[in-house]
């Protein structure tokens, strides 16, 4: 009997998949002695490119195949136990819908299939459409959606039952830029409110903006895992930002700099807007018109039943500047700025002109402290999203 252990959803060891031909000869090692934990209420991400056998490995996960060796249990229990198919949602790379359907008749559908209530079944299929941006095209059949529509759709129905463990494998695949910042807004409200997400993506940016923790394969092997920061910091280089500031107090703090730093290691570099943050801006003005739409639209926040008592609405077509604005110069004590260039000299001596002092760490710190803890405000609430409708269904 499988040990049940409450806070890891799914445990593998030693898991391999070899896949033979008909004589029984091996053909592909699609996974090698794979490990894996995930851990309950957390974003995995799993990453590798084409043919690394991250497919493979979430077909285990869902009893779909089975390993050519290795252990594995999900929730508890193995993956061809029928009990956690209710708990589980999934999204597959590629999303089959039966094309004489409509969006809405495609969730009453599989709604029925998951035993819900027909109150709860027309309930969650408005809430998801509504989500998905697809309240406009319900009553249109599948078979005339784009590739894109038919992608939010299927995240619909994953999201139907209101899972405890979601599979996201490729999400974002053929959604556009707004489609993509809801998505990730979607994921991490489901993260916030204690669901366990798997999530496969190409689209790297995606993984690093919402994951928690990386596993990374190539050739069916694990080549690197840990959580985002340790796996993405870099110890070797420090990044201090601030307001803009004359010309010449710029080159003397650079003059500073260069007493402990070679010239070409020193970039100096204004921040630059993302393309989403920029198309997501630019659409905005069109988004709030009353043009007619028969396609996806721009979704109303996420689902009501999906969203717990913080939730708060997060407009993508809001941005957040990159760059900060000039109330932000404020907050720096700019002494800091002339004790950092400073000529230092002794008591009663005229201080050279070609002499700077070596670089002051204290005064480093102080400069960035206030930057920094705006950062992280602005980085906190870039990632808050309206919780307040979340448990509507699922009380």
């Amino acid at each position: 009997m499988t040990e049940r252990n409450d806070d890891i959803v799914v445990k593998a060891q030693g898991i391999s998949k070899i896949f033979k031909d008909f004589w029984g000869r091996k053909k592909i090692a699609a996974l090698t002695d794979v490990d894996i934990v995930i851990q309950k209420n957390s974003i995995f991400g799993l990453l590798g490119p084409n043919g690394a056998g991250k497919s493979t490995l979430i077909k285990i996960i869902l009893g779909h195949l089975y390993p050519s060796k290795g252990l594995i249990n999900v929730l508890g229990k193995s993956p061809g136990n029928i009990e956690i198919k209710y708990q589980i949602g999934y999204l597959p790379e590629r999303s089959y819908m039966y094309k004489n359907l409509t969006a809405l008749e495609t969730l009453t559908y599989f709604g029925a299939l998951l035993n819900l209530s027909k109150d709860v079944i027309k309930t969650r299929s408005q809430q998801l459409l509504e989500m998905v941006g697809l309240d406009s095209a319900k009553k249109r059949m599948i078979g005339e959606f784009s590739h894109g529509m038919t992608r939010r759709t299927g995240l619909a129905q994953a999201l139907l039952n209101d899972p405890d463990f979601l599979i996201l494998d490729e999400p974002t695949a053929g959604l556009d830029p707004v489609g993509c910042r809801e998505v990730k807004d979607l994921i991490l409200t489901l993260g916030k409110r204690g669901k366990t997400i798997l999530l496969t993506s190409h689209l790297l940016a995606d993984v690093e903006d919402v994951c928690d923790e990386l596993l990374m394969l190539y050739g069916g092997k694990i080549q690197s895992s840990g959580t985002v920061s340790e796996l993405l910091t870099n110890a070797e280089i420090t990044r201090l930002e601030f307001p803009n500031i004359s010309e010449d107090k710029l080159n003397q703090i650079k003059t500073s700099l260069n007493q402990e730093i070679p010239n070409e290691h020193i970039n100096i570099s204004s921040p630059k807007e993302s393309l989403e943050s920029y198309f997501l801006k630019t659409i905005s003005a069109g988004s709030r018109s009353s043009v007619e739409n028969y396609g996806a639209g721009i979704g109303k926040g996420v689902a009501e039943y999906l969203q717990d008592e913080n939730y708060e609405f997060n407009d993508v077509t809001v941005t957040t500047p990159s760059v900060p604005d000039n109330s932000l110069s404020e907050s720096i004590d700019t002494s800091t700025l002339d004790n950092l260039t400073e000529k230092k000299h002794s008591s009663g001596e005229t201080p050279q002109q070609d002499y700077l002092p070596s670089i002051d760490n204290n005064a480093l710190a102080d400069l960035s402290r206030d930057q920094t803890k705006s950062a992280e405000s602005e980085a906190d609430n870039s990632k808050k999203i309206d919780q307040s409708k979340l448990d509507g269904l699922t009380k």
